[in-house]
């Protein structure tokens, strides 16, 4: 049986017969049913209609994607103690596959929030089985369970030294950051999703609950995103699209980001 995958969302469900009656990651307000109404695809079906492509942004760290469904890519974060698949994509196909185990595999896969969970028990089995890193927050969202998950609880998880997943909420309660140390030549590199969303003029930052339904975050939320990160050195700042990336002073890009969005909400022009 076919594992139907919601072109709309890229989320891959379990097996069946017919496809399901209808996606619960996009009937919940933070996504959204696109006017033509729900639609389905399978892994199989991707691999002939799409390709991902590539892009090496630093030594290391190549993003990898092929505008499917919410349009973001993926990232390989390329560290000495093994190779992390940050966020995940619907368009898993052979050259993919060999392509990354020619750069070293994946040994983990962490995911920033349930709308990137997509194909990624699919992405586990095609290299070895690797564990898949999700906040235990958002475990309801699962809608493809794999015995690759492996959930964390708590503010922080580190995979292995250097490496720290950072719960920041918001998006969604588990809404999770990545930073390397080591990125950025040692300055630090945050890879965000939209968890931290990187504005179309790559200037700042802004944070939502919903961006396709315009839904606001309160301000103790954002708040709470920028303490989470006050503790990491970091320089640079990759979202979830090809080229929404801050590139240089990425923390006090967050800093003024948060400063800014709080004045807006209470009214005044403190930024």
């Amino acid at each position: 049986m076919p594992a139907f995958i919601c072109t709309a969302c890229g989320t891959q469900y379990p097996p069946t017969e017919k496809p399901p009656a209808q996606c619960p990651i996009c009937e919940e307000e933070r996504q959204y049913v696109p006017a033509r109404g729900q639609s389905w695809t399978t892994l199989e079906g991707l691999a002939q209609s799409h390709m991902n492509s590539f892009r090496e942004y630093e030594p290391g760290v190549i993003g990898l994607g092929a505008g499917f469904a919410i349009g973001q890519r993926a990232l390989l974060i390329r560290t000495p103690h093994g190779n992390v698949l940050w966020d995940c994509v619907s368009t898993l196909n052979d050259a993919t596959v060999t392509m990354l185990k020619g750069l070293g595999g994946v040994q983990a896969i962490a995911i920033s929030h349930p709308h990137f969970y997509t194909a990624m028990g699919e992405w586990s089995r095609a290299f070895g089985d690797a564990p898949i890193h999700l906040h235990a927050a958002d475990k309801d969202w699962i809608m493809n369970p794999s015995p690759a998950v492996k959930l964390w609880q708590g503010d922080t998880f580190k995979p292995w030294h250097g490496v720290t997943l950072v719960r920041c909420g918001g998006h969604f309660p588990g809404g999770t950051v990545l930073h390397y140390a080591s990125g950025a030549g040692g300055k630090g590199i945050v890879c965000a999703g939209d968890v931290l969303s990187v504005t179309t003029d790559r200037k700042w930052l802004s944070f939502m609950r919903s961006y396709p339904n315009f839904i606001p975050l309160s301000q103790g939320e954002v708040e709470h995103i920028g303490a989470s990160l006050k503790p990491f050195a970091f320089d640079v700042i990759y979202g979830h699209y090809f080229d929404r990336v801050i590139a240089t002073d990425a923390k006090a890009v967050l800093e003024k980001s948060v400063a800014r969005y709080v004045a807006a909400l209470n009214g005044t022009r403190g930024y």
